[in-house]
């Protein structure tokens, strides 16, 4: 007996190791399970399941009815009430890893029996019944009660129509209940899939349902009586179409693009494949599972990629890849639903492989040597090719040079062009006469960053530098000078040197003037002294700020030829060669309280020789008029201080200035008395009232007055024409042309002996001429001979007009003597006072007959003949 115990607990110890060491799940210990309860209410414990998984604890399981729930030891609760009084069915699931179990869950309630039928062909067919009523009135159903969901599983093959659950009336005993149901599904759209036996209370649906389209029909029963009185609260009752693996899974693209660079590491990402499945969502049909089933090519080995199943990234698997021998990888993608094992779809993913930068550019020719001119600058010197393996445009193909010697002075520059060559340009001119060579080492990379160190490709050029003339160079390039404006003529003003820098060629250097718009200066040819040939004025229209710019040109006498220009600034200090003159425009005064007048003191000279001025009545207008200083020193009051007959007066005034030696100058100033009342001038205040229309009217009135005198003038003078003669033919005056247009003889007859006209006056030095010249105006400026030989006919113009309009020119108002006709001339005297030794019988008047016919008379009358 205690063998037989030794025996059995030692087997028993061998079950519970073996049990403890397995540590795979079994399932349920069966497929369904049937649990009975009076009503569900919530809280309550209806039943238990048990799960067999050694080792694993916490197992979770999950219901598809929301009412239900199970706990982690497998005890089923009701998490809703739910009133039902036939039975109740839901399904529990277990996942674990990649496996998944299932239990069907059975609830018979108030003693419901499982029953089997030809009408429910052999199937659990739930009765709903509607809710108890404590009297015969209608009362509103309780908001906890609620109908579990109705499954029906989605593409059911029928036969149609297909009894799916009963709906009964506790009152259908005592009277004839009438069943109906109302919703999307049976009166509304989609109508006639679900059907309702009035009698009975069966509702039966009619074709197969589509999840995908209908997730969840929601329906109202009603029971009313043979007269349509409802005698039961409605149910609403929840069709939930059961979801079937008849989706594939699909692509969200055609076709997918992706990209990594060449030498990417294991593991790297390249890109995310995804497809999306119309099944029920978190189910085993709309799990998705990715793999790769092939790759074109297969090089360098057929797995260079691999994709995660549950994500679908591809990322690297196999080191490799180079895009100078492959640039491109196809996939071809598989996507398949229930975790792999349904059904599949398949795509394509395109891999581009892009450029690293693992190829150094190198260059082509290593060694240059170029000639060039010096004084060239923005100047090609040479052209550097490289080659390069990466791929062409991109920034591992493109070149960045650099001048890594040779460059001290900054003279060279190297850029990239269009075609990845190297540039060598001369930023900063070559000077022969210092450097006749130059060599240049450049260095080549690329603008992305090389995978590696590796040594970098050069390139050296050798500059042969040649000589070419260059221009005389003036030190310095803008010479200033300081010279007073009177500096007689002759003067030297500069001596501006210039050097040839061609100090390897045997060359001279010549002088000539530039710019002189004023033809002031004269440069010696061989010297470059710079010499004054005309008078300077700093009051001349050529100089600004005081200052007069000139240029010098020096030439070397090189093939070609060069020419270098100079600058002269030439300051000049004022001298005091202007008076001053006083202005100020016509000014009406009135005789009594006249109001001051503002005099201003124009002087074109600068300080010193300016102010203060001094300002003086003369001529004797110091009687009716004074004069004062104003605040301004270029500006005097002129003040009336007498009364004057009315008129326009010139009043004299003299302004002296204050230069060394100062000058005066006298100048009338016009100035209009008049008799004043209420401040203006009585005839202009007449002129003002007698109105436009009163003075257009006397114009009128004068107009009409010469146009009758006009008229009057031309009948009295036709009636006074009196018919002349003919004239005779011998006296036709018409064939006697005369010639006015020869004006000289030529060269010869411009030796004129001017003291002929001066003989007379030379005789009586007690004739004195006496010229007034006007002192109420300014001289006007004279231009100056241009030294541009184009201009002289303007300079001829320009100067003509200025003396037709010089007030200050002669003749001057003056003295003129008319009572001596001269002495000592060969033809004495023409008067016929001084005339009395000879009478007109002396006169010999035969010449007149040589006249013309007009002097014929005359020749008659005293000429020839005696009467």
């Amino acid at each position: 007996m205690k063998n037989f115990i030794f025996s059995h607990l030692g087997i028993l110890f061998l079950l519970i190791h073996l049990s403890e060491a397995s540590t795979r799940c079994k399932g349920f210990d069966r497929h369904s399970y049937t649990f009975r309860a009076p009503s569900l209410e919530a809280g309550q414990v209806i039943g238990k399941v048990n799960f067999n998984c050694s080792g694993h604890k916490n197992v979770i399981f999950e219901t598809d009815d929301p009412h239900f729930q199970v706990d982690s030891n497998g005890r089923v609760h009701v998490r809703k009430s739910v009133f039902q009084e036939n039975q109740a069915n839901f399904v529990v699931t277990v996942h674990e890893a990649e496996e998944k179990w299932e239990v069907i869950i059975k609830v018979l309630i108030n003693g419901e029996k499982l029953k089997e039928s030809a009408d429910d062909m052999s199937k659990n067919v739930p009765i709903i019944r509607f809710p108890h009523s404590s009297d015969s009135s209608l009362r509103r159903q309780k908001r906890e009660w609620v109908i579990p969901a109705i499954s029906h599983t989605e593409n059911s093959m029928g036969p149609f129509p297909e009894f799916i659950v009963t709906i009964a009336s506790s009152r259908q005993k005592e009277i004839t209940v009438l069943y109906s149901i109302s919703g999307p599904g049976a009166d509304e759209s989609p109508v006639g899939v679900f059907t309702i036996k009035s009698k009975t209370g069966k509702v039966y649906v009619n074709k197969p349902l589509n999840r995908e389209d209908i997730p969840l029909y929601n329906l109202r029963a009603f029971a009313r009586d043979e007269s349509g009185v409802e005698v039961e609260q409605p149910v609403d009752i929840v069709v939930k179409v059961i979801d079937q693996n008849d989706n594939r899974p699909t692509f969200t693209a055609s076709t997918f693009y992706g990209n990594v660079s060449e030498g990417a590491a294991t593991g790297t990402a390249v890109m995310t494949v995804t497809a999306t499945d119309g099944d029920e969502k978190g189910t085993m049909n709309s799990l998705i599972s990715y793999s790769i089933l092939s790759q074109e090519p297969e090089l360098p080995s057929p797995n260079m990629f691999t994709i995660s199943a549950i994500t679908g990234l591809i990322t690297v698997q196999d080191s490799g890849l180079d895009r100078e021998s492959v640039n491109k990888y196809t996939l071809n993608i598989q996507a398949a639903d229930l975790n792999g094992k349904g059904m599949t779809t398949q795509t394509k993913a395109i891999i581009s492989i892009l450029d690293a930068n693992d190829n150094i550019p190198k260059f082509v020719t290593k060694q240059v040597t170029v000639e060039v001119p010096e004084n060239e600058v923005d100047y090609d010197v040479a052209s550097l090719a490289v080659t390069d393996k990466d791929e062409r445009g991109e920034p591992a193909w493109k070149a960045v040079y650099r001048i890594v010697f040779g460059n001290e002075r900054g003279q060279f520059s190297v850029t990239t062009d269009s075609d990845n060559n190297g540039v060598l340009k001369i930023v900063k001119a070559l000077d022969f006469e210092k450097s006749q060579g130059h060599r240049v080492i450049i260095e080549v990379k690329n603008e992305l960053e090389f995978i590696s160190v590796v040594p970098l490709s050069s390139a050296t050029v050798t500059i042969i530098v040649n000589d070419v003339n260059e221009a005389p160079i003036f030190n310095p390039n803008e010479k200033t000078e300081e010279k007073p404006e009177n500096l007689p003529k002759g003067s030297t003003i500069a001596a501006y040197i210039a050097k040839d820098p061609d100090t390897a060629q045997d060359q001279t250097v010549g002088y000539k003037m530039g710019s002189d718009p004023a033809n002031w200066f004269a440069v010696g040819e061989d010297n470059g002294i710079i010499k004054l040939r005309n008078e300077m004025d700093r009051e001349s229209a050529y100089v600004k700020n005081n200052t007069y710019t000139a240029t010098i040109l020096a030439y070397d006498n090189g093939i070609p030829p060069a020419t270098g220009t100079g600058t002269l600034l030439l300051k000049l200090e004022d001298v005091n060669d202007n008076a001053p003159i006083a202005t100020s425009p016509l000014n009406i005064v009135c005789n009594h309280d006249a109001t001051p007048i503002n005099v201003s003191i124009i002087d074109k000279d600068i300080e010193p020789n300016t102010f203060p001025y001094v300002v003086t009545l003369v001529h004797g207008a110091a009687n009716n008029w004074s004069v004062k200083d104003s605040r301004k020193a270029d500006m005097k009051i002129l003040q009336l201080v007498k009364a004057v007959d009315p008129g326009i007066y010139e009043v004299p005034l003299k302004v002296t200035d204050s230069g060394h030696p100062p000058l005066s100058q006298v100048t009338g100033l016009r100035v209009e008395v008049c008799d004043c009342e209420n401040g203006a001038c009585k005839a202009r205040a007449v002129a003002a009232a007698f109105g436009i229309s009163g003075i257009l009217a006397v114009l009128g009135a004068i107009l009409a007055l010469l146009i009758l005198v006009l008229l009057l003038l031309l009948f009295v003078k036709r009636r006074q024409k009196v018919k002349k003669e003919p004239l005779l033919p011998e006296e036709d005056v018409r064939d006697n042309i005369y010639y006015y247009d020869e004006e000289g003889g030529g060269e010869e007859d411009q030796d004129y002996d001017l003291s002929q006209i001066h003989r007379g006056l030379d005789a009586r030095p007690d004739v004195m001429r006496s010229d007034v010249a006007p002192v109420f105006l300014a001289a006007p400026t004279y231009q100056p001979r241009p030294s541009n030989p184009d201009e002289i006919g303007n300079f001829i113009d320009e100067n003509l007009k200025t003396a037709d309009n010089d007030p200050t020119a002669p003749p001057y108002d003056s003295l003129l003597v008319f009572d001596y006709e001269g002495g000592g001339s060969e033809a004495e005297s023409l008067s016929s006072v001084n005339s009395s030794t000879n009478s007109d019988l002396d006169q010999d008047y035969d010449h007149l007959n040589n006249w013309g016919p007009r002097f014929k008379k005359l020749a008659e009358m005293y000429g020839g003949g005696e009467e």
